[in-house]
């Protein structure tokens, strides 16, 4: 049984005759390694699995090791099925994409079926290696937090468990001790994906810094904020372009993004203020420190995680598509998300309370654009429920 549809698409790839490289790139905890599982259970031929996550030395020589293993299986296939090598944590390992553009190519050469998977805990770092030494030799499989659709399948959460708790799996079980909960997401996840993923294998300056401007994220999710209000709420803060990058590093980690205020001009949308947004909304409620009781009683809490959680929705379903996720502000007024996929725009309105209110933003949006789909989340328009359950390409069709 597949846990994720993605593992489908996974496994197809992998009994195709050998084209590229499979990428499996996503944030920590998001299913990576059981997806991988399941799509070597579903194999025909023969495979080998090795990850590079806790090696004492790492060297791109444990790279060509695991290769000739997956070597001499589809040397030994009297069937000439090949084999399927899967590396995971494979970006920690000094040099691998130098010693992957090796291999390949030399299997390229000879012939030899080996077809491989590479699985990485961050998009940011695995891109960076595939873009320096395997340009035109890798396809990227983008995996995203856990759905409304997938935790309700695979742990029966109801919406309101979604919105506080997330979409992280390996945490399921801890929710009835929300305090365990916490430290796990807080200990497990978060100061794993920042010591491990970002600061040790990019060049951070300030990480005092970084680690702040998370919890400034997690604390404004929603809300737009500029960078120089920033640097006023944070400790040793440094420019805004180190602002700016930094938070290109937590996004890329699956942490907080930065959306960019949509004006149909590139140029324009770079030089706005960010939109905070968690692209989980576990890390807000773990931030917070708030219980799921006392978070569902306080109406502002909730709704700013309503909120986050539609965005977050739609940050990762977009996430590796043409679609793009930004935001609109203008004269006091604001439209929570804009997809856009070429001309075609969906303004999106989030209200988390039962009365209908007024969307001037939305009306003034629409007055400078041509929008080809309005939505009101909540409220007396699409309930949240249904708006999470459909996948966010689907309102630019």
């Amino acid at each position: 049984m597949f846990t994720r549809p993605v593992a489908q698409e996974v496994l197809r790839r992998t009994r195709e005759p050998r084209r590229f490289i499979q990428v499996l790139a996503g944030p920590r905890q998001s299913g990576k390694t059981t997806l991988a599982s399941q799509v070597i259970a579903g194999l025909e031929c023969r495979n080998h699995y090795a990850s590079a996550d806790g090696l004492a030395v790492k060297d791109p020589a444990w790279v060509a090791d695991q290769w000739e293993t997956a070597r001499s299986q589809a040397a030994g296939d009297d069937q000439n099925r090949g084999s399927v090598l899967f590396l995971d944590e494979v970006q920690k390992v000094t040099g691998w994409s130098e010693a992957v553009k090796r291999l390949w190519d030399e299997d390229t050469m000879s012939g030899l079926p080996v077809r491989v998977v590479i699985l990485g805990s961050s998009p940011l770092l695995v891109a960076r290696g595939l873009s320096e030494s395997l340009a035109g030799r890798f396809e990227v499989i983008r995996i995203g937090h856990w759905s409304y659709a997938e935790m309700r399948e695979a742990f029966g959460w109801g919406l309101e468990q979604y919105v506080y708790f997330g979409g992280y799996p390996g945490s399921a079980t801890l929710v009835e001790d929300e305090a365990r909960w916490r430290r796990y997401i807080l200990d497990s996840l978060v100061e794993t994906t920042v010591s491990r993923d970002v600061l040790l294998m990019t060049r951070v300056d300030k990480p005092a810094l970084l680690r702040s401007l998370f919890e400034l994220g997690c604390h404004y999710s929603g809300q737009v904020l500029s960078y120089q209000k920033m640097i006023g709420q944070l400790q040793d803060a440094g420019s805004t372009v180190t602002l700016a990058h930094y938070l290109q590093l937590l996004q890329g980690a699956g942490l907080v993004a930065g959306l960019a205020k949509y004006s149909g001009r590139e140029v324009r949308q770079r030089a706005s203020s960010p939109k905070l947004l968690v692209l989980n909304t576990a890390l807000m409620s773990a931030m917070s420190g708030m219980s799921f009781a006392e978070a569902r009683r306080d109406t502002e809490s909730w709704g700013r995680r309503v909120e986050s959680a539609v965005g977050a929705t739609l940050a990762n379903g977009v996430a590796g598509t043409d679609v793009k996720l930004s935001y609109w502000a203008g004269r006091n007024r604001e439209v929570d998300f804009v997809l856009g996929r070429g001309s075609r725009l969906a303004a999106i309105e989030v209200k988390s309370g039962r009365r209908r209110t007024n969307l001037p933003g939305m009306a003034a949006f629409c007055q400078q654009f041509e929008v080809k789909r309005k939505l009101l989340v909540g409220a007396q328009g699409m309930p949240l429920e249904e708006f999470l359950l459909t996948p966010p390409t689907a309102w630019v069709e």
